[in-house]
Parts: structure tokens; C-alpha cells; sequence
């Protein structure tokens, strides 16, 4: 489909005692930021390096650009921007010698667009790699990444080692992205990045992908914290009926609870009493998260 930029289908991949992904489908829009979320081992890298041809899958299609990720790598990258989750420089070269050799791989000059991502991201060019410190270095592979406007961006946890002000430059930097039509994806583990940037998600458990929604999908799907305060004693038992209304504590004028759907029958239900004050908080994208992976599956 000419609107597809990344198609896989069924890519599994099996590293002897250890599973990469098993089954994974993604299917990547044309000018949309589709992030891939999971923690670290979930297999967001090795999705990754299938599509970019570094591994091959055992099993499954890969397409990019309609085209067949094994067959035709190299007609994809020169179509991509990559930056891999540990990158690896020429440690004897300066930034800008760097981006000037690999822009010469695509007959190309530097030119103007890198100097201005370096300066924007206050990254010093003309010192060798190995003088830098790993978030300069970080910020050098984003600028190669970008800085030939390339149909797709493949990021592998993009932010990870920078500080707030450059991650808060990064996420300028996506938004012009789709602004000037490019398509987007990236692998992240955090949270609120993905929920602050991003289209759509595919969130990966343990090689499986267990869900590709809409940020507003996820969020509408999930529990929202809620309490209220009343002025005269109360019966919880009043509240119990209320459809999607998970009661967690309450005393005699206090209710504390999760609430899942709409609130029109808890509103009706509450105007019974005399409200002196009601709390809601709509839930974060992390607490989505965990509704999928459960606090075990957490840790790397």
C-alpha cells in the first residue's frame, strides 16, 4: 500500500536459549510518529536491526517503502535516517569530519543543515570524537540521522544519555519532521516522551507485541484516579452500582476509587450528596504501561 512506509509481518527471531520477538506485525503509516514502546530485552532492538538488514529474521516479511528489507537494503538506506541505540563513532575523526565523510557516501556536501542542527543542539564539531562525552556523541548521531531530511527517521531510543534541554530540542526537532512529511519511528522506554510525541504505539511484551493503539485509545481504555469529599456522612454502598467504578478506600465522608468509561452515572450519583470537593486525574501513559506488563515484567 502506497500510505505503508514499514510493513512486518510475522518477523520472529530466536537467539538460541533466548527469544528476540515472536510474531511481530507492525505496520508504519507515511508521515506519522509511531513509537515502539517496551523496557529494555523486550525486543525493540531486534525489530530494529531486521528492518535495517543488520539480522535477519528466522521467520516473517519485513517491507520498507514496499520494499523487501533483505533484498533491497540498500536502495532502503539510502531513503533512512538511522541511529542505532549504541553508537559507535570514528573516535579519531572530529565531528565535522565525520559528517562530512558520511554525507560523502551519498554524494552530498555537509552543508548548512548539519552546522545548524550542531548549534542548535550546542554540540562542539570541531573536536575529536574521542575528547567528547557520550551525550555529545549521542547528539553527533542524531545530526547524522537528520541532517539529510531523509523520507524515514529510525530511531532506537533516541534520547537516551541526553539531558532535558536537548531531549526538549529533540522533540522540536520530530515535530518539523512531520511538519515537512518525513514518517517516524523510535524505539523508547520512556513514557512520557512517547505520550508527548507520538501518533500512534506498538507496545512490545517479551517479543510479543501486545497492543498498537492511539495515544488518546490507550489513555481512554485505562483507569482514571478519582476522589471525592462530601459534606454529611455517606454510604459507599450507594457507589457500588456505578458502572466502571472501582471503589479503593472511603470513610464516612471520603471515597477514593479508579474509574474506567464514562462518568455521567457517578456525577448523577454524586449530586445526591453535597460535594465539597472532587478530584480527577486522568492517567499518565506509565501507568497504561503497566496495566500491560504487570510491576514483574519491569525490570530489563
Amino acid at each position: 500500500m502506497p500510505d505503508t512506509v514499514i510493513c512486518a509481518e510475522g518477523l520472529s527471531k530466536n537467539y538460541g536459549r533466548h527469544l528476540g520477538i515472536d510474531g511481530v506485525g507492525i505496520e508504519v503509516r507515511r508521515g506519522e510518529v509511531f513509537g515502539y514502546l517496551g523496557p529494555n530485552g523486550a525486543g525493540k532492538t531486534t525489530t530494529i536491526r531486521i528492518l535495517m538488514d543488520f539480522i535477519r529474521a528466522d521467520r516473517g516479511k519485513a517491507e520498507v517503502f514496499g520494499l523487501d528489507c533483505r533484498r533491497d537494503s540498500v536502495a532502503i538506506r539510502r531513503r533512512v535516517g538511522f541511529l542505532p541505540g549504541n553508537v559507535r563513532l570514528y573516535e579519531n575523526l572530529s565531528g565535522r569530519d565525520y559528517l562530512r565523510f558520511l554525507a560523502s557516501l551519498r554524494a552530498e556536501k555537509i552543508g548548512e543543515r548539519a552546522e545548524e542542527l550542531a548549534e542548535r543542539l550546542d554540540c562542539p564539531l570541531s573536536r575529536p570524537i574521542h575528547s567528547l562525552s557520550q551525550g555529545n556523541k549521542r547528539k553527533i548521531g542524531l545530526i547524522q540521522a537528520f541532517m539529510h531530511r531523509p523520507e524515514l527517521l529510525v530511531l532506537d531510543e533516541p534520547t537516551s544519555g541526553l539531558d532535558p534541554i536537548v531531549r526538549h530540542e529533540f522533540y522540536h526537532w520530530i515535530e518539523e519532521a512531520r511538519a515537512w512529511g518525513q514518517t517516524v519511528f523510535f524505539s523508547s522506554h520512556n513514557l512520557p516522551e512517547v505520550e508527548r510525541i507520538c501518533d500512534r504505539v506498538a507496545i512490545i511484551r517479551r517479543g510479543r507485541i501486545v497492543a498498537t493503539e492511539r495515544i488518546a485509545e490507550l489513555k481512554a481504555r485505562s483507569l482514571r484516579s478519582l476522589e471525592v469529599r462530601f459534606a454529611e456522612d455517606i454510604d459507599a454502598r450507594t457507589f457500588a452500582a456505578v458502572p466502571g467504578l472501582e471503589i479503593v478506600a472511603h470513610d464516612r465522608r471520603t471515597l477514593k476509587g479508579r474509574m474506567k468509561g464514562e462518568m455521567d452515572v457517578l456525577l448523577k450519583t454524586m449530586a445526591k450528596f453535597q460535594v465539597t470537593d472532587f478530584r480527577s486525574r486522568d492517567p499518565d501513559l506509565e501507568e497504561v504501561f503497566l496495566a500491560y506488563y504487570g510491576k514483574d515484567d519491569h525490570a530489563p
